[in-house]
C-alpha cells in the first residue's frame, strides 16, 4: 500500500479561454508540483508546462543519487530539499533561455511550488504566490509564504488577509520563474504525521475562496480527496472563475521509503 494518497484537478475557470496552470504528481516517488503561468499568446502554459515536466525529471533522476534523508553539510538542509531548490533554479534558467531564443515566448514566466516527501518528511520548493496549506487536526495551516507585494504588507501588519484577497495588487508577485536569471526559491522541510492532508492550489482558487471555507471543504470531504478537489474548483467557479484554478490534494498514510538507485546502492551506504 502507497504511504501516500495524492489527486491533482486543474480547470480553465470562467472568464479565461485557456488554461496556464499546470499539475504534476508521481505518488511512487513522493512528488507533486503545481505552476500557474504568465505571458502573453499562450507563452505561460509553455512557461508553466516546461517547468512541471524538468522538476519532475530532475526529482525522479537526482533522488536516485543519494540516501534517502542525507543532510548535506553545506547547507544544513536534507539533499531532498537542496534538490528541490535546484531543480527550480534549474527550470529557471532553461525558461530564460527559451524566451530569449524563440520571440514568441518572450515575457513568459511561472510559480512554482514543488513538495518532495521522504520518509517522515516534506521538502517544499516554492517560488511566487502558488501555496502550499496543510490540514492537521482541522487547523489549516499556510506551509508556503507568498512572494507578492501583498503578503508582503500582511506580514507587516498593514492589511488583514481579506484586506489582501481584495487588493487591486494581490496578483503583483515580486518572484517567478522566468522573470531574472538569479532567482531565490524559498525551501520549508516539516516532519509529517499519518493523518496529515496537504493541499498546493494556485491563486485562482485562493484569490476568491477563503482559507476558512477551505478549511471546512477539507475537513468535510476528508476521506474522498478526489471529491473535495473538485468541490474547491466548483467553489472557485461558482466565486466567479476569474482565473484558472488548480488544486492537488496529498494525504499522508504512512512513512514513505523509496526504492534505491544504482548510484545510491553503489555509494549511498545506507
Amino acid at each position: 500500500m502507497s504511504a501516500l494518497e495524492m489527486i491533482a484537478v486543474t480547470d480553465v475557470g470562467v472568464k479565461r479561454d485557456h488554461n496556464e496552470d499546470c499539475v504534476g504528481i508521481d505518488v511512487a516517488n513522493g512528488i507533486a508540483i503545481l505552476a500557474d503561468g504568465m505571458g502573453g499568446h499562450n507563452a505561460g502554459e509553455v512557461a508553466s508546462a516546461m517547468a512541471v515536466d524538468l522538476v519532475m525529471r530532475l526529482l525522479k533522476d537526482g533522488i536516485q543519487r543519494f540516501p534517502q534523508g542525507e543532510l548535506d553539510e553545506e547547507t544544513g538542509f536534507s539533499k531532498e530539499a537542496v534538490l528541490a531548490r535546484k531543480a527550480a533554479v534549474t527550470a529557471n534558467n532553461v525558461i530564460i533561455e527559451t524566451a530569449e531564443a524563440k520571440p514568441e515566448c518572450a515575457g513568459m514566466g511561472t510559480t512554482l511550488v514543488v513538495a518532495l516527501f521522504y520518509g517522515d518528511r516534506v521538502a517544499v520548493s516554492h517560488v511566487g504566490d502558488s501555496r502550499m496549506y496543510l490540514l492537521r487536526d482541522e487547523y489549516l495551516t499556510h506551509v508556503t509564504e507568498d512572494h507578492s507585494l501583498i503578503q508582503e504588507q500582511v506580514r507587516r501588519g498593514l492589511l488583514t488577509a481579506e484586506d489582501a484577497r481584495n487588493s487591486s495588487i494581490k496578483n503583483l508577485v515580486t518572484r517567478a520563474l522566468g522573470v531574472e536569471k538569479d532567482v531565490e526559491a524559498d525551501v520549508v522541510e516539516e516532519i509529517t504525521r499519518v493523518g496529515d492532508i496537504y493541499m498546493m492550489c494556485s491563486d485562482g482558487l485562493t484569490d476568491v475562496v477563503p482559507d476558512e471555507a477551505i478549511r471546512l471543504t477539507m475537513i468535510e470531504h476528508a476521506n474522498h480527496l478526489d471529491v473535495a478537489a473538485q468541490t474547491l474548483i466548483d467553489l472557485a467557479n461558482d466565486a466567479g472563475g476569474p482565473d484558472n484554478i488548480s488544486v492537488i490534494l496529498i494525504r499522508v498514510k504512512g512513512s514513505t521509503s523509496r526504492k534505491k538507485g544504482l548510484f545510491s546502492r553503489l555509494f549511498g551506504g545506507k
